[in-house]
């Protein structure tokens, strides 16, 4: 698989804010098991400038580069599209629950808050972990 050079960097800043992304809920969640509010109101908010940051420019490089065909064979092959598709699923369904979660913890409604949140941050923590995984198995582990 040849990428235009000046496009070549894309994926491994996709992945980078993707794992950025994951270490903030994961630091984000133990803010508030802490009780830290502050802390873990800042922290969510770097994640969701993070994951903004990530759809931005992934949307940006798929639309100059197009689709990017996996390279793997075998047993391999049902195991990426079954991630890649869980993956890209919940990442649609994830869009309006950070939203909406970001918008109950920033009006201080906390119980509504945490209702949403406690599907939202495992959703969210699996596909940050998941685009990076997709990243490696089609930009490193399995390429031509």
């Amino acid at each position: 698989m040849v990428v235009d050079p000046q496009y070549a960097i894309f994926p491994v800043i996709n992945a980078s804010l993707n794992g950025l992304a994951a270490v903030l809920l994961l630091a984000g969640r133990r803010f508030i098991a802490q009780q830290r509010r502050e802390a873990h109101r800042n922290t969510m908010i770097a994640a969701f400038v993070t994951s903004s940051l990530f759809l931005i420019s992934y949307l940006y490089y798929h639309a100059h580069v197009g689709s990017v065909a996996f390279q793997g064979h075998g047993l391999v092959r049902p195991i990426y599209f079954t991630l890649l598709i869980s993956h890209m699923i919940l990442a649609i369904v994830l869009v309006p629950m950070v939203l909406l979660s970001l918008r109950r913890g920033l009006a201080a409604r906390y119980a509504a808050h945490r209702a949403i949140a406690r599907w939202t941050y495992p959703i969210w923590l699996y596909v940050s972990v998941t685009g990076v995984i997709v990243y490696l198995m089609l930009y490193q582990w399995f390429t031509a």
